[in-house]
């Protein structure tokens, strides 16, 4: 199971993945993720906001 966080800058602080993860996002879902920080909690919750979000980009 994932360790939470606080927010998504807690989470791409402290959790190297997660880092690595967001920064290779293209800068629009960066964006939509950044308004949804405190909703973004773990790694998991991470992955599944950026696949709703590119859901669509194929």
């Amino acid at each position: 199971m994932d360790k939470k966080y606080s927010d998504l800058y807690q989470l791409i602080a402290e959790e190297e993945r997660a880092h690595e993860y967001f920064s290779k996002l293209p800068d629009y879902v960066q964006e939509e993720i950044d308004q949804r920080a405190s909703r973004v909690n773990s790694f998991s919750s991470l992955r599944d906001c950026a696949e709703n979000l590119t859901r669509g980009d194929n």
